[in-house]
């Protein structure tokens, strides 16, 4: 099977494209240290669910921070819905209002005594009136379905409690941009499937999510689009065809996804079309082999 041709990095001209968050020309170092990012231009568009991934190293945790105004590009700019972004308190808030970063580690975001008081502190930290304030936490308490848990002590909560407990603090602040580094680290296949299942309640609900992550299976299933982030720079596009160029891959430190090596497997024997998209789960790859009750009846 021929492989695709390199595609090119995502346009925020491209017709249809509407970019609530923007970098443009961006370049960040940190102190003493090498470029992590040069001259990127990067589009969160929304609506698009998409998945961020690359080496250890690559610059995914500086592009998430420099998304969600924890660092200041050295030069180039951020924009929110095409206006630039000022790095003053106001906005900063505005920003924060619109987009919301969660750690990987969930113990280095949560600090308050209990998980409602945690959840409430951005909205407090708006001064918004205390119903409002009520109002976002139980929402974003029902949304995580960790209602039950409102008065638990945060240092009681397991790990997969405490990283929902972290997303609804973010949920809370009603954000445009939910931005999550390795949401699915660390939890088991059960807290995975939780969490993955929320992520579509809230992405049916209007948040624009985009998920850090070393999983390619996961981004396969989960993404609408990829930015994998390569020397050569971010390339970003419908995940199903980022995710097949192994020459991009490899750049990106990454292996093919098991949906996309079956596609290409079944595609040399003939025992799929060359149409057809790949099976994103083992449930998928079993339906396409699964006779119709048509075809099952005598």
């Amino acid at each position: 099977m021929s492989e695709p041709s390199a595609p090119r990095a995502s346009s925020p001209d491209a017709p249809g494209a509407a970019s609530l968050v923007a970098l443009r020309g961006v370049s960040y170092a940190y102190e003493e240290g090498p470029t992590v990012l040069s001259g990127l231009d990067f589009d969160v568009v929304a609506g698009r669910a998409l998945a961020l991934l690359g080496r250890n190293g690559s610059g995914k945790t500086t592009l998430m921070r420099l998304l969600s105004g924890g660092l200041r590009p050295a030069a180039g700019g951020l924009t929110l819905q095409g206006v630039p972004v000022s790095y003053d308190r106001k906005g900063l808030t505005r920003l924060r209002t619109t987009v919301q970063l969660v750690v990987q580690d969930p113990d280095d975001q949560l600090f308050a005594a209990s998980v409602e008081q945690d959840v409430s502190f951005g909205p407090l930290n708006l001064g918004l009136p205390d119903a409002e304030v009520r109002a976002r936490v139980a929402e974003a308490l029902a949304a995580l379905d960790i209602t039950a848990l409102a008065d638990r002590p945060t240092h009681l909560l397991s790990y997969g409690q405490r990283k929902r407990t972290a997303i609804a603090g973010a949920v809370a602040m009603r954000p445009r941009v939910l931005i999550l580094d390795e949401p699915t680290a660390g939890l088991d296949p059960d807290g995975q499937e939780r969490l993955l299942d929320t992520l579509g309640r809230l992405r049916d609900a209007g948040t624009t999510v985009v998920m850090a992550t070393h999983d390619v299976d996961l981004a396969l299933r989960w993404a609408d689009d990829a930015a994998l982030l390569t020397p050569s720079g971010v390339r970003t596009g419908p995940v199903a065809e980022q995710l097949a160029h192994r020459e991009l891959l490899a750049g990106a430190g990454l292996q093919l996804p098991w949906g996309i090596a079956v596609r290409e497997l079944l595609h040399r024997q003939g025992l799929l079309p060359a149409t057809e998209e790949a099976p994103r789960t083992p449930e998928e790859l079993a339906h396409l082999f699964t006779p119709s009750p048509a075809r099952r009846a005598p």
